[in-house]
């Protein structure tokens, strides 16, 4: 059952368009994340939902009902926002019937959707304390008891465990986690951090520039993005990428790389001109080291240690070194030569647009049986 659905909605203010042809639908009971650099629109959107903010263009429907002319309280969403906004003076209690007060909901039925939402963030015994004797976690879930007592359909939360401290925010995103849990409500959730994206989404929708770059599940983006873009911003380290050109295209690719050499890739680029640019992408963890022999291979620049794991910084030559994830123990040091190993099934390849080329998964084992013939300049696919 499609819970909410965006059609072309657009938003300008002034002269700036701040959204852009945004079409999305969002099913009952998902946990959906909003995610993108600062300024992409991800919390505009969210506010065009809650009602906070008009709608220059398209449509917004909840439940199959058009509601971009309803007043906020008209649409059954709760928002939680980035600062608590909690009333010093009051307590907890007070605080979380609030809105139940305003909305003049009967005596009886506001003490128990009190008492039941207390209990469900583990309030019930803080009813009666003031924000002041609160931790920050314990503030942020009043907000968002605040927002739930209402029994809202929808419940929107915008970059709420920015203000916490690293500790807290971990603690905050597993408390989210199983309060979506509990719920089975519909969530949409606005942050600028990937970690609590990848954790937190059944569904990404990763925003920029105003317009909807890709959506998926936190697996999909991460092993099949589909620009450089969404490949960049989802990992960390981020996505190695490496310049390339196109040798010989076709069904399979035969590129060439000042790093790898010529290399045949099962990648789609019989639409592309041969000599085209192109990019490619290698995560750190689909990179691996050997010993290089005399003066072959490439430097290492830097080496990271981490406790569970080492990255090993590579000088390739381009603005930005590139990255390897390795083994604790792993023993590289900086001045050694390494040559490259990367996973075959691994790579990712973008057009001159920054658009992913269609990979051929049927032609990988093929093409694998070649590799020795084909060694490139810097190391072995």
């Amino acid at each position: 059952m499609i819970k909410l659905k965006l059609d072309n909605v657009n938003k300008q203010l002034g002269g700036a368009r701040i959204l852009r042809d945004v079409s999305l639908e969002i099913s009952a009971g998902e946990f959906v994340v909003f995610v993108g650099p600062s300024g992409c629109g991800k919390s505009t959107l969210l506010r065009l939902i809650a009602g906070l903010d008009s709608i220059c263009g398209g449509d917004l429907l909840i439940d199959g009902r058009r509601v971009n002319d309803l007043e906020p309280r008209e649409r059954g969403v709760g928002m939680v926002f980035q600062s608590y906004a909690l009333y010093p003076h009051m307590s907890v209690y007070d605080n979380i019937s609030f809105g139940l007060k305003l909305a003049k909901t009967e005596k009886t039925s506001l003490r128990e959707r009190v008492l039941k939402t207390a209990q469900i963030l583990q309030l019930d015994k803080l009813l009666q304390r003031k924000p002041r004797e609160l931790s920050g976690g314990q503030r942020q879930r009043v907000a968002m008891g605040r927002a739930m007592a209402r029994e809202p359909d929808i419940l929107l939360f915008d970059e709420p465990l920015s203000n916490l401290d690293a500790s807290l925010r971990v603690q905050m995103r597993n408390e989210i986690a199983r309060l979506h849990g509990r719920l089975g409500s519909t969530m949409i959730y606005v942050t600028h951090d990937q970690v609590e994206a990848m954790t937190l989404a059944d569904k990404i929708v990763v925003l920029n520039g105003g317009r909807i770059e890709q959506v998926g599940s936190p697996r999909e983006l991460y092993e099949h993005p589909a620009s450089r873009f969404v490949a960049g911003f989802l990992g960390s380290p981020k996505m190695n990428f490496l310049p390339a050109r196109l040798h010989t295209p076709g069904e399979t690719s035969l590129i060439d790389s000042p790093l790898l050499g010529m290399t045949s890739l099962p990648f789609d680029s019989a639409h592309l001109a041969a000599d085209s640019p192109l990019t490619l992408g290698v995560r750190p963890e689909h990179v691996s080291l050997i010993a290089a022999q005399g003066n072959a291979g490439v430097v290492v620049a830097g080496v990271e240690y981490l406790g569970s794991e080492t990255y090993v910084h590579l000088e390739t030559g381009e603005d930005e070194p590139l990255i390897c994830r390795c083994e604790v123990n792993a023993g590289w040091h900086v001045g050694d030569r390494v040559e490259l190993q990367l996973a075959f099934d691994n790579l990712h390849l973008f057009d001159a647009d920054d658009t992913a080329l269609r990979r051929h998964p049927a032609v990988i084992e093929v093409l694998a049986q070649d590799i020795p013939q084909r060694s490139p300049k810097a190391g072995v696919l």
